[in-house]
């Protein structure tokens, strides 16, 4: 049997119309992936990703006018997931040192398409998280020793520069991570996304409003900022009753 994986948004950014057309047919196709957009320039494709916080995979072409796909990802602070299409071979390591997934060499088949989205969803995308996933445990540097954290413990994250401090109702631990890293570490069935610096534990959100959140701090309320880019991602997380 299969396993089954959530959705993936993804964008397609190639100036051929051609393959572009056939990018969104593949995508069609695919019951793990959700299109939200397709653009025929990189500076297009970068305006909608500086609007929404959700987009976690981009179908890239190398070359296209005004910014090819590398100057294009080095204007990104956190780049989603990239795999790249291109009509040479001549960028494949280039690419790779971009960190991306696969390198589809144009013409592409649909076959080829599918191992490559297959390789993404294995290793990349959120998972159906296990019943006892709180309970599972990490280390974090303290001065010169390692603590042990049960994830639950975790209420949230902020991001300070090159360096996150992660909260528990006990301690603050500040270590050498980015935002990126450590919310590919922690499991999406227990913490969401909440803005370019807050990482949060779900099981102590209480209240969501437009621009914030409250979480529970031992007794104490706490509000953090919501990001616009990514309420739409939060609102999908809950269960949401209403008359």
């Amino acid at each position: 049997m299969q396993p089954h994986w959530p959705e993936m948004n993804c964008i397609i950014v190639d100036d051929d119309p051609i393959w572009l057309r056939t990018l969104e047919e593949f995508v069609g196709k695919s019951a793990s992936l959700s299109l939200v957009g397709s653009f025929s320039d990189s500076v297009s494709a970068r305006n909608l990703l500086m609007s929404r916080g959700d987009i976690e995979l981009i179908l890239l072409d190398i070359m296209m006018p005004e910014m090819d796909g590398f100057d294009f990802l080095s204007s990104l602070e956190n780049p989603p997931h990239i795999i790249f299409v291109s009509g040479s071979e001549d960028y494949a390591f280039k690419a790779f040192n971009y960190n991306g997934i696969d390198y589809l060499l144009k013409p592409i088949t649909y076959p080829r398409f599918c191992r490559a989205i297959e390789k993404i969803m294995k290793y990349y995308a959120p998972r159906a998280i296990p019943s006892n996933v709180g309970e599972e445990e990490i280390f974090i540097k303290k001065a010169s020793s390692l603590v042990r954290l049960k994830l639950k413990e975790i209420l949230y994250v902020e991001a300070l520069e090159n360096y996150v401090s992660v909260i528990t109702r006990d301690e603050k631990y500040t270590i050498h991570f980015t935002m990126r890293a450590i919310e590919q570490q922690l499991p999406s069935g227990l913490f969401v996304r909440i803005h370019r610096s807050y990482l949060v534990n779900k099981s102590v959100i209480r209240s969501i409003s437009e621009n914030s959140l409250t979480i529970v701090v031992g007794s104490a309320p706490k509000i953090l900022p919501v990001g616009k880019s990514y309420r739409d991602g939060i609102m999908n997380y809950i269960n949401i009753m209403t008359r």
